[in-house]
């Protein structure tokens, strides 16, 4: 009785489906929506650092005024978080912290200020320090847990290490050049007299809870061992050390390095990779919207664990939306003026603004792009934890998947499938008017 129920209910509903007028049939080209098209609304940034009215959280009809205390200079500096796109949603942590913000440490001949997780806790891998030397300044000889990348802003610096065969290196490095040390491996910076005004540069480490307080330091180490100890392992008299420091000397001033120096002849031999490299003699790679170089360990082979893209963005472009496959991005501001959306999965996302000496943080796998949001050219860093650099571009992986299926997703017409490039652009000129 159940089985001939059931069938005589089929054969209604098919019945049913008879009688109806046909519905239309919907083409693979067209595919019928199944959520609402994304809107038109526009989601420029509303004012920059050199407008002369007060900015506001109202994008369109949303907001409102501000009535109470108000920051100004900081909301001129973070337009897109005063009045975030309507495209943000959800939570994602903070993903910016500019350097002027950090506590800085004074030295006699520099100074030194760092970011790391205690100042933006979404950067769990790397961290980074800013740091002066005056002409001859020394940044001791010391050593860290960590490996040590550094980036030349400004001047030259003479960098020695000695590694744990007993091979030595000394060498000199200038404007946009880096130098690598691993872990472990004790080294010194000194400021050359090439440039009036000493050094200025950029240390990336491979923790975000490091610590430029914490690192071993040659002259903390011996402040703390007993001097006939000292004069014991030295094999010398307890009075050669009459005259070492009682606490560490971190950064101190000294005579210029001649340009002609030489590291001390050594039975061990050099290093057999070199801790420095010429970063600014590599030629940049030219696209539509600016510049790119790539150093990693390909060709800079010491640096096993640091990877670096020099990115610049012409007014008007932007550095393509894409993401880094399991590498989480550490940004440094150089010049000019940008924002990002982290796209962070699960209906996620936030805009923040960076102006030079900005640091900024993407975690590995989060959708992204750097448009120049200013009138000058934008000049940045990428710095990954890894030893190939890596990463994903939107446009490429549509233009290489068959045209139907992104055409289901996205409602694309076939010419603008076809038109897709199926090589990484990286960076993109202005889009094409549509006049």
């Amino acid at each position: 009785m159940i089985a001939l129920s059931a069938a005589y209910a089929l054969f209604a509903l098919a019945a049913a489906a008879a009688a109806a007028p046909a519905s239309p049939s919907v083409s693979a080209a067209e595919p019928e929506a199944t959520v609402p098209f994304a809107t038109d609304d526009p989601n420029y940034t509303l004012w920059n650092e050199s407008s002369t009215s007060t900015p506001e959280a109202i994008r369109g009809t949303l907001g409102s005024t501000v009535i109470g205390p108000q920051n100004v200079p900081i909301d001129l500096e973070n337009p897109d978080l005063l009045a975030p796109p309507s495209t943000d949603a959800g939570t994602i942590g903070n993903a910016k912290w500019p350097m002027g913000l950090s506590h800085n440490r004074l030295q006699t001949g520099g100074w030194a200020r760092q970011q790391n997780e205690a100042v933006m806790p979404v950067a769990t891998e790397m961290a980074g320090v800013n740091m002066r030397l005056e002409v001859g300044a020394i940044r001791e000889l010391h050593w860290h847990k960590t490996d040590e990348w550094a980036y030349v802003l400004k001047g030259s610096v003479q960098v020695s290490a000695v590694d744990q065969n007993g091979q030595n290196y000394l060498g000199t490095v200038g404007a946009g050049d880096l130098w690598y040390f691993p872990a472990g491996v004790p080294h010194s910076l000194q400021a050359t007299a090439d440039d009036p005004d000493g050094c200025e540069f950029l240390l990336v480490f491979d923790d975000g809870a490091f610590s430029e307080d914490a690192t071993f330091l040659l002259t903390d180490w011996l402040a703390h061992v007993p001097k006939e100890v000292i004069a014991k392992n030295f094999q010398t008299d307890i009075s050669a050390f009459d005259h070492i420091p009682a606490q560490q000397l971190y950064i101190f001033p000294s005579a210029a390095p001649p340009d002609n120096a030489q590291a001390p002849e050594n039975p061990q031999g050099t290093v057999p990779e070199a801790y420095t490299f010429k970063m600014s003699q590599v030629a940049a790679t030219q696209l539509s919207g600016g510049t790119v170089k790539v150093v990693d360990s390909r060709t800079f082979p010491v640096s096993v664990n640091t990877a670096v893209a020099e990115v610049t963005v012409e007014p008007g472009a932007m550095r393509e939306l894409h993401w880094h496959p399991t590498q989480d991005e550490w940004n440094y501001f150089l010049g000019g003026t940008a924002r990002i959306t982290l796209f962070g999965s699960t209906g996620n996302a936030r805009t923040f603004d960076y102006q030079p000496g900005d640091v900024g943080y993407i975690p590995a796998s989060y959708g992204h792009y750097v448009e120049n949001t200013g009138n000058t050219t934008l000049h940045f860093l990428e710095i990954f934890k890894t030893n190939i650099y890596q990463d994903i571009s939107l446009t490429q992986w549509l233009a290489l998947t068959p045209p139907a299926l992104v055409k289901a997703h996205l409602n694309l017409s076939d010419e603008v499938i076809a038109g897709l490039s199926k090589t990484k652009q990286v960076v993109v000129g202005p889009a094409p008017s549509s006049s």
